[in-house]
This record gives C-alpha cells, sequence and structure tokens, in this order.
C-alpha cells in the first residue's frame, strides 16, 4: 500500500511519484489548499491538497480530522525556500496529492500528544500513545540495540540458546511468580527471575558461550527504573576468567553506545565495593557528580569531643562530610529540607559551614560551626577537604551505616539540586562486594546470589568467618543505575554445599530445590562467568529518559497492574476448581 515510509522522504524524491501511509498529524484548511501532516513510525511529511489539481477529491480531503487512517499518493516537491521547516526532517519537501483515500475514521483521541493528560490515561490507552513520536523513537530505538547485541554476541561465538519458562523457583532475592499445574494438581511453576540455573548447566554440558535476551519476572515492589517482567541481556562463558567475562561485555556496552549515540566511552574504571560505599555512600555511584564523602574521624583521635551526643573518635561511628562547590550559599530553607532527608536514616542534625575568605587571607566561616567545633579543629576539617573561599561543609555524625546512607543520599539530592550532573556518561565497575550480608534478624543473605564464587579458593575462612569473604563479583554502574550484575560462579560441589549450609537452607531444602543442580556439579563442572544486563535500563539511558516506562510496550504501573487490560483479573471459580484451587472467603464474627 505504501511505497515509502513519511519520515523517509528528501530531497532525492524531488519528482517522483510516492504513496505514503499513515495518521493524520494536522489538518490545515486555507479554502482553496488543504495542509496535511501524515505520520508513520519514521516521521511526518507535509501534503498539499490543492482545489485546482484535485477538485474531485478536495471534499473528502476537507473533512479529515486528526488520527484518521489514510493513503496519499503524489508528487513530491521541493519547498519554497520561505516555507523551509528545519524543525521537521522532511522540511525541505512536500507532496502535492492526487490521490487520497481514508482507510478508516477515528474518535477524538481520550488523551493529548501535545498536553499533559493524566498518566492513568496514557496506560490505559497505551496503543494510542505508542503513536507519539517520541515514544516511536525509542521503540526504534531499543530495536536497534538488540539487533546490535545479536550481532556484537554472534560475532564472539556465543549461542542464542532459549531456557525454559515454567520451572523451578531461582533465589534472586523476590518473590516468585507461581503457576499451577492443571495436570499435577497441588504442584506449582515458578516463571524465572532469571535463567542462572538453566546457563551454568549449559556451561556443564559443553555449550561453553551463552546467551539469551530473555523475559524474567520479579515479584517485588516497583519504581521509576524497575518493572516486575523485564529484559534480561544473559551471558555466560566457560574457561574464563571474570576479568575476561568483563573484558567482554565492556566492548560491548562500548559498541551500543558508539552505534547508537555516537559516543566513545573508553576504558571502564573500578572500584571496590567498599570504596563505593566510602566515597560516594552508594554502591551504584553517579559519577557525574563531582562531590565525594570524606571521613574526618582521625582529626578527633585525641579528643572525647561529642558531637550531637556522640564520641566522635569511637571506630563504631562516622564523622564525615560533603564539600558544596564555590558559588552555592544554602539558604535556612534547604538546609531544614536536608535535615529532613538525613532523619529518614535515623539522623536528626547536619552542620552547616560557609567558608569566607578575608582580605587578610584568613578564612571565616558562617554557619552553626563556631557554637560546636572550636577554631582548629574547623581549620583542619578544611585542610582535610580541600575546600575553598565560597564552599560549603556538610557534617554529619552517626553510626557508620547511618552516616554513609545518609551522606549517600544527601550527595544525589544535592547533585540534582545544584544540576551537578552533565549529560554525560560515567560507566563504572564495581568488584568485589562481599559475599554475604546480615540481615535485621542476623541471619546471613547472599550480597548477589548463592551461586557466586568466593574471590579466593577459601573454604576453611567460609566456614569460620563468612561474613569477612569477598565474593568474585561485579556491577556495571552507569550514571548511578546498575545495568549489569555479574560474578564467577561455584563450580565446586563442597564449595556450593557449604554456601546453601552458611545461608541456612535445610539438608531438605536444599535437595528439594537444588538436588538436580548440586548433582551436576559432581560431573567434571568448568569454571565458569557470566553477567546479566538490564535491557530495559540500558534502552532508557540511551534514549534520555528516567522511566523505564517509557521503553517498554506495554508496561505495568507501580502497583503492578495493567490499566489497558485491567490485568490482574479474577478467574472463573470453575477455572480455579480445575487447577486445584479453592477460594475460601474469609468471614468475621
Amino acid at each position: 500500500m505504501r511505497t515509502i515510509y513519511c519520515g523517509q522522504i528528501n530531497t532525492v524524491h524531488i519528482g517522483k511519484k510516492i504513496t505514503v501511509c499513515g495518521w493524520v498529524n494536522s489538518v490545515r484548511n486555507f479554502g482553496n489548499m488543504i495542509f496535511i501532516e501524515i505520520r508513520d513510525r519514521e516521521g511526518i511529511v507535509q501534503v498539499l491538497f490543492e482545489y485546482n489539481n484535485s477538485k474531485n477529491i478536495f471534499e473528502l480531503v476537507s473533512e479529515v480530522r486528526n488520527e484518521f487512517c489514510v493513503q496519499v499518493t503524489g508528487i513530491v516537491r521541493s519547498r519554497g525556500e520561505k516555507n523551509i521547516n528545519l524543525k521537521m526532517k522532511t522540511g525541505k519537501i512536500e507532496i502535492l496529492a492526487d490521490f487520497f483515500k481514508v482507510i478508516n475514521k477515528s474518535k477524538p483521541l481520550p488523551l493529548d500528544f501535545h498536553q499533559h493528560s493524566k498518566e492513568e490515561t496514557y496506560l490505559k490507552y497505551r496503543y494510542l500513545d505508542l503513536r507519539r513520536p517520541e515514544f516511536t523513537k525509542r521503540l526504534i530505538s531499543r530495536s536497534k540495540i538488540t539487533h546490535l547485541i545479536r550481532n556484537f554476541m554472534q560475532r564472539e561465538g556465543f549461542l542464542d540458546i532459549e531456557t525454559p519458562i515454567l520451572t523451578k523457583t531461582t533465589p534472586e532475592g523476590a518473590r516468585d511468580y507461581l503457576v499451577p499445574s492443571r495436570i499435577h494438581k497441588g504442584k506449582f511453576y515458578s516463571l524465572p527471575q532469571s535463567p542462572q540455573l538453566f546457563k551454568q548447566l549449559l556451561m556443564i554440558g559443553g555449550l561453553d558461550r551463552y546467551y539469551q535476551i530473555v523475559k524474567c519476572f520479579r515479584d517485588e515492589d516497583l519504581r521509576s527504573d524497575r518493572q516486575q517482567e523485564f529484559t534480561q541481556i544473559d551471558i555466560e562463558s566457560s574457561f574464563v576468567t571474570s576479568n575476561q567475562i568483563r573484558a567482554t561485555t565492556e566492548r560491548l556496552i562500548r559498541d551500543i553506545w558508539q552505534n547508537i549515540k555516537g559516543i566513545e566511552l573508553g576504558k571502564f574504571p573500578e572500584i571496590t565495593f567498599h570504596e563505593a560505599m566510602r566515597r560516594y555512600g552508594s554502591d551504584k555511584p553517579d559519577l557525574r557528580n563531582p562531590m565525594q564523602i570524606i571521613d574526618i574521624n582521625d582529626l578527633f583521635k585525641n579528643s572525647d569531643f561529642k558531637l550531637f551526643g556522640m564520641k566522635v573518635n569511637n571506630i563504631k561511628n562516622r564523622t564525615a562530610t560533603i564539600c558544596i562547590p564555590n558559588g552555592t550559599k544554602l539558604s535556612r530553607k534547604q538546609i531544614d529540607e536536608y535535615e529532613n532527608l538525613i532523619k529518614k536514616y535515623g539522623i536528626e542534625k547536619l552542620i552547616y559551614i560557609k567558608i569566607n575568605k578575608h582580605e587578610d587571607g584568613s578564612i571565616g566561616f558562617q554557619g552553626s560551626t563556631t557554637k560546636i567545633f572550636d577554631k582548629d579543629i574547623t581549620e583542619n576539617i578544611i585542610a582535610r577537604t580541600n575546600a575553598k573561599d565560597g564552599d560549603s561543609l556538610i557534617i554529619i555524625a552517626n553510626s557508620i551505616e547511618k552516616t554513609t546512607n545518609a551522606l549517600g543520599a544527601l550527595r544525589i539530592k544535592l547533585g540534582k539540586d545544584l544540576k551537578l550532573s552533565n549529560n554525560i556518561f560515567t560507566p563504572v565497575w564495581v568488584i568485589d562486594f562481599p559475599m554475604f550480608t546480615e540481615d535485621d534478624k542476623g541471619y546471613l543473605c547472599a550480597t548477589h546470589h548463592p551461586f557466586t564464587a568466593p574471590k579466593f579458593n577459601c573454604l576453611e575462612k567460609l566456614r569460620t568467618e563468612p561474613i569477612s569473604v569477598i565474593s568474585n563479583s561485579y556491577d556495571l554502574v552507569i550514571n548511578g543505575y546498575e545495568i549489569g550484575s555479574g560474578s564467577a560462579r561455584i563450580d565446586d560441589f563442597t564449595v556450593q554445599k557449604a554456601v546453601f549450609d552458611i545461608l541456612s537452607i535445610s539438608e531438605h531444602e536444599q535437595k528439594i530445590k537444588f538436588g538436580f543442580f548440586l548433582e551436576a556439579l559432581k560431573f567434571g563442572t568448568p569454571p565458569h562467568a557470566g553477567i546479566a544486563f538490564g535491557l530495559d535500563r540500558i534502552v532508557m539511558l540511551l534514549t534520555d529518559t528516567t522511566n523505564i516506562r517509557d521503553v517498554i510496550a506495554f508496561p505495568k504501573t507501580t502497583a503492578g497492574s495493567c490499566l489497558m487490560t485491567s490485568t490482574p483479573a479474577e478467574i472463573e471459580p470453575n477455572s480455579l476448581l480445575e487447577l486445584g484451587i479453592q477460594i475460601i472467603e474469609n468471614k468475621s464474627y
């Protein structure tokens, strides 16, 4: 029906007869001529209908409204110099029409492309929202990115292999989605949180280079960069070190950025987990923000000085500061706002210092410092932070965890408020995560997942001091978003069994959940490592949006529902009975 897309027409087509199909984007009727903009996935083109040249279709065209689905045939011609529209990709040409057909009429849309309707409306009529040019561009970019990935992985010798969707639970830190079995009543499949065990089994099976662009499912609370069903670029390789798998996938990410953005990211720096937490208060540091957290505990080592009732030189506490660049003076209202932020992390107060350099070279201080520190301590703090005239300092003291988390959140907030993050991309590998972390009840949990290998062969230490063991793991972070996470995997039955024991997984549970996997580890398992990238987050970064729903064709709301299809929905009782499920209503007495 079409010979070319609207957005692909350019000056080389001048004088040629073409046919386009699409939706009416706008109509301008000047009596003896009508201009219609027609839109398809590739862009918009202007079509001119002149009464003298097309009397037979002029009346039909005059009744056209926005979003009618139409077909047009005509001659491409150049616009006059005064009529060129540089805001349009096709702004130097137009189509002089001699044929017009309304394929289907449209009611007025229930949403507005040019003004802000409620988000619920956009999600309810998602199929209409997809027509929005900026939305279409994002999905086209997503398609290009997946094409680049497949080409890269093919060149590198990786095999595209599918893994099951109906499977057993895989512990990835979130609840599973369960699927009841009609045949095996009372039993359930799980939707995979990742293909973790299957890709390791592929390595045991000798398929030493695997990848898959795959749907994964996690029943967890949603946010702007998280969906319950998401797409993962899953990669695994045998007979490689963790450094080698990082080098390969780093080239993949550089290749994507070069082709989509024309940006050469260069060699990615790396930072250990502990260093990231110390300097940035986060294991997902946004390196566009130049501010760092600076420790000042040791400046009080010969003192019994107390800050907010806490002994500063106690090794269990942390006193630290952030230096705010020159030219920023925080108002009382802003300081109160930042104090309210740190209260969420269990800290009541902060100290604010504004540094002023006098003509005689001496340093003056504004803020709350003079009521708390003496002059020598304040000057030592300034020297430690290398603060200059006009800079400001915010100081917090509390337990190590609370101070770190509060300053990490404050650093992010200050970066946004002061617009310190420019439009560059700052990738960084965060490596050497702790193997285990302790939950609120004192139980150990796997920091990544229970199949992550320790960095060194340390079975005895694993059993006696598990909390001190470092894992051979790595996350790729870009602009504060974790876009990939991976590790070397455990390839030894004894080590894997020890990890399950440390995580308090009983012998019975190990057999039920992981018996097949533990058995597989006994048959000559090769060393292997891998990584999984979040495709949705990668596309989000590359299309300049901060909401993951903008790059998914049919996303869920933050409540996990689809407003378009009214999902999730109730199921008829008879259908549930077929699955061996009976709903028992709660009754109050």
